[in-house]
């Protein structure tokens, strides 16, 4: 009694599948390593050459006892220093970051379709949805920076020579202090009565410990005074731009029929995403200058 050879039981076609198989692997070594290698050595090249060429930019020995200015975060967190400067700084710096990971993390979750799976833009609309989103993003996210300065201001200002008419729509800061509802008045101002104060000027202060009784359990009182004005400033309106305008760009995207699907949803999102954080990260870096006021800034600057 003899028994089969597995090996030459199997068919002609299943050995040319496996032989196939074999054939379009990629190996560790020299497939990968060999890339990696080249990689190193050119940009050590490079490296080496922009060291001998380029002289560093060296200041004068640290002081902990002075602070420089501007005093920059690193260029990864430009972007959240950025936020900084237009909204509450436990919104931008904590609150924004950990919601944007989440909803990052929930792209697969949200768009599970099968279909084209490991593609890139394999759709007929997806490099469309990539430019819409990077091209709204990047010229909004400039707009608004551009309001929040002022600019809009600066530039009526430069052609008539005129102040602006309206001191409140300077900027979210100006808005904060101006609106007539709530302004801000020096004692020498209300004594002189060139500024009388709003109607809703009690919005300004409202004693939270009267009204969260927390002695009554045991507990220290809460001595926490909200501003209702601050509060729209600083959260209620950035978090409404932020996420209104999201929606506002996929509502407008699927009326007008760019973006259909759940990932050309995505994919127009995602776009603007990044570009919204290139766009934060490059003014954070070149457009902060002293004060962090918006200008063309440099680290040659000082030579």
């Amino acid at each position: 009694m003899t028994t089969a050879n597995p090996a030459e039981a199997q068919s002609a076609a299943v050995r040319g599948r496996a032989r196939r198989q074999r054939e379009e692997e990629l190996l560790v070594w020299p497939d990968l390593v060999f890339i990696e290698f080249i990689s190193a050595v050119v940009f050590t090249i490079l490296l080496v050459g922009l060291s001998v060429t380029v002289d560093a930019i060296l200041l004068d020995r640290a002081n902990p006892a002075v602070t420089p200015n501007p005093s920059k975060a690193p260029w990864y967190f430009l972007n959240l220093q950025e936020l900084l400067l237009h909204m509450h700084p436990a919104l931008a710096g904590v609150v924004v970051p950990t919601i944007a990971l989440i909803a990052l993390g929930a792209i697969p979750y949200w768009d599970n379709d099968n279909e084209g799976q490991g593609e890139w833009l394999s759709g007929p609309k997806d490099w469309l949805n990539v430019w819409v989103g990077t091209a709204v993003a990047s010229i909004g996210t400039l707009l608004l920076i551009f309001f929040d300065d002022g600019m809009h201001a600066k530039i009526y200002e430069s052609l008539t020579g005129a102040k602006f008419p309206v001191s409140w729509l300077v900027n979210m800061r100006e808005f904060q202090k101006n609106f007539p509802l709530w302004p801000t008045c020096t004692p020498e101002e209300l004594a002189a009565k060139t500024c009388a104060l709003g109607p809703l000027e009690w919005a300004k202060s409202i004693p939270l410990g009267k009204v969260v009784r927390t002695d009554l359990l045991g507990l220290p009182a809460l001595d926490l005074n909200i501003n209702i004005p601050a509060v729209l400033v600083e959260q209620i309106i950035p978090v409404t731009t932020m996420v209104g305008l999201p929606i506002l760009l996929s509502l407008v995207a699927h009326r007008r029929g760019i973006a259909q699907t759940k990932r050309e949803h995505m994919i127009l999102q995602f776009s603007g995403f990044i570009a919204v954080y290139v766009t934060l990260t490059i003014v954070g870096t070149y457009f902060r200058g002293e004060g962090l006021a918006l200008g063309p800034y440099t680290i040659f600057a000082h030579q």
